[in-house]
């Protein structure tokens, strides 16, 4: 008791200044805590020795003893991993689930590279850290300890309430798709591994909140120039490596067309008054108008914003020649791209041929666990739900849409036709964003109010 005491109190301080008074929900924000750092220690990465069916089984275990059915939690293997399907049926059978949505698995990490393990999970100086600790653990465990305080409090949903987690997001996405397969019927899904809010550097008070209403497709092309060849010492006009090379520099000069949405349209405009001011003036001047020269180039050269306005390809792998004294028989490169929602993966490889100028080169999509997808529609219900249940935890605190660069589950859902919005509502710094990088961490300020948000959030939408 004394330990779980000095938790809650070292959780307050943290949190003052940043968030209103919150109830207090002390075992499901201890059971948040132990059960991220149960699964962190857990090292679901795909491959040998992959744990992600002993996470799945930790969260099930966690479910059931907290009052789920142990028939309404189901856990399916899918070739090394697993995914998992919890139910919690609502009073009404007529209407359609709503589904929380995240994965189970994370991305490698090499404990040389860390400063702690990263499958060792500690919490030092007001920060979780381990692999998983941003990208997804903590917010997969806030998710159960929320629903989990809902059975608690006596809560009975009008609509059923189904919770999932995938096995292998990072990676192939297969059980990604078949979970949205199996939920198609659902009504929406609050994807837990999207959306979320900034906290500002200095202060470390909330900044804004986002959530997520669509994402850019993921999409690999590959270029391949094949020759006869022949000795070096023989060199001609059509040689393979120079007809690849002449065909990714134009490629990489190249810019798709600057575009908006209504999601991004609103994300750019709020996003603005956060920017340093050229890129701050660029944003607004880009929602203004389009096709403003200016607006484009500025934001066009910042890393940071050039994939908010448009498609993006870049050349990531490139392969050539099969001996130093011999011209090359064959030379190959791969082009990534991140294309902004409503364009088809042909017609991008399609513009990509026509800026390469190269008719020896050989365009072949060899995308793989990706589909286009259009964004999720503005719904007043959803949207409402949310700007609730985050001003329910930070009064005043500005709220839009967003659109994301990555691929998550939730494209799998928009593919069957089932709306998905990313709802993390983890705070984090920018600079603190350590993402498949080293050294993840997260502050352990957000446990309480994202089990407020999700106590408000989940029945709004089940009710």
């Amino acid at each position: 008791m004394m330990r779980n005491a000095m938790i809650g109190s070292l959780i307050a301080t943290l949190l003052a200044g940043t968030a209103a008074a919150l109830p207090a929900h002390p075992q499901a924000e201890k059971q948040a805590l132990d059960l991220a750092k149960q699964a962190i220690a857990l090292r679901s990465v795909r491959g040998p020795g992959n744990k992600t069916p002993e996470v799945a089984a930790l969260y099930k275990s966690a479910l059931v003893a907290g009052g789920f059915k142990d028939s309404d939690v189901t856990i399916t293997p899918v070739d090394d991993t697993a995914y998992l399907i919890a139910t919690w049926p609502g009073s009404d059978p007529s209407l359609k689930p709503i589904v929380i949505s995240g994965h189970m698995d994370v991305v490698e990490a090499n404990p040389k590279d860390w400063t702690r393990d990263p499958f060792t999970p500690i919490v030092e100086n007001g920060y979780l850290f381990g692999r998983g600790a941003t990208d997804m653990k903590l917010d997969g465990t806030l998710a159960i300890a929320s629903l989990i305080e809902l059975k608690r409090e006596g809560y009975k949903p009008k609509r059923t309430i189904v919770i999932e987690f995938s096995g292998d997001e990072e990676t192939t996405m297969k059980t990604s798709g078949l979970i949205a397969s199996k939920l198609s019927n659902a009504e929406l899904v609050l994807n837990i591994d999207g959306g979320g809010g900034a906290l500002d550097e200095k202060t470390g008070k909330p900044l804004y909140f986002t959530w997520s209403g669509a994402e850019k497709a993921y999409a690999d092309f590959e270029l391949t120039v094949t020759n006869p060849g022949g000795h070096s010492s023989e060199p001609r006009a059509d040689n393979a490596i120079d007809q690849l090379a002449a065909g990714l520099v134009r490629i990489g000069e190249y810019h798709f067309k600057p575009e908006l949405n209504d999601l991004t349209r609103q994300e750019l405009a709020q996003e603005s008054k956060y920017e340093a001011p050229e890129i701050g003036a660029a944003m607004r001047a880009f929602v203004a108008n389009p096709e403003d020269k200016q607006a484009i180039a500025t934001l066009t050269a910042n890393p940071a914003t050039v994939g908010r306005i448009g498609t993006t390809c870049v050349a990531t792998m490139i392969n050539g020649g099969h001996a130093l004294n011999a011209l090359p028989q064959r030379a190959t490169a791969n082009i990534n791209c991140r294309i902004f929602p409503g364009h088809p993966f042909p017609q991008v490889m399609a513009e990509l041929q026509r800026v390469a100028a190269e008719p020896a080169i050989q365009f072949k999509d060899v995308t793989e666990g990706s589909v286009p997808t259009p964004p999720s529609p503005l719904r007043p219900d959803l949207v409402q739900a949310i700007e609730t249940s985050i001003h329910t935890v930070y009064p005043g605190v500005p709220v839009f849409p967003s659109q994301s660069s990555g691929a998550s589950d939730s494209m799998w859902f928009r593919h069957v036709g089932v709306p998905s919005y990313g709802a993390s509502p983890v705070f984090i710094k920018e600079s603190e964003d350590f993402s498949h990088g080293l050294n993840e961490r997260t502050p352990i300020s957000n446990i309480p109010p994202a089990i407020t948000y999700y106590l408000s959030l989940i029945p709004a939408l089940s009710k």
